[in-house]
């Protein structure tokens, strides 16, 4: 059964940086897709953020994000992190992290959208407020 459990979140003030971490198990293998969302208040959908494959570079990021977040897999410690710079109070956000399962290599330019995704955290809120 795959399991991921985000953390990192917390009371921010503006300009502070922030990571998040997403635990992953459960897969049988290396080969998993995963991505971050985020749900503000009072929105009923979830916003793609980016998305990170199996193997070194195999990433993609919405245009939102424009540089202030980095996307990143640690595979030897099935985590994934999302490094938040420069935050503002338009970030706040319940934010989550999804994965699915791939073909090795597969480029994750196509995986952006959150019924794509068949696993899905619980949340770490993000508040970012002076």
């Amino acid at each position: 059964q795959v399991q991921l459990v985000e953390s990192g979140g917390g009371l921010v003030q503006p300009g502070d940086s922030l990571t998040l971490s997403c635990r992953v198990s459960g897969f049988a293998s290396a080969n998993y897709a995963t991505g971050w969302f985020r749900q503000a208040p009072g929105k009923e959908e979830r916003e793609w953020i980016a998305t990170v494959g199996d193997i070194a570079g195999n990433n993609n990021y919405a245009d939102f994000t424009k540089g202030r977040f980095a996307i990143a897999r640690n595979s030897g410690e099935n985590m994934v992190t999302l490094q938040i710079n420069n935050l503002k109070p338009e970030d706040t956000a319940v934010y989550y992290c999804a994965a699915v399962g791939i073909t090795p290599g597969w480029p994750v330019v196509s995986l952006y959208w959150a019924g794509q995704f068949d696993d899905w955290g619980q949340g770490t809120q993000v508040t970012v407020s002076s």
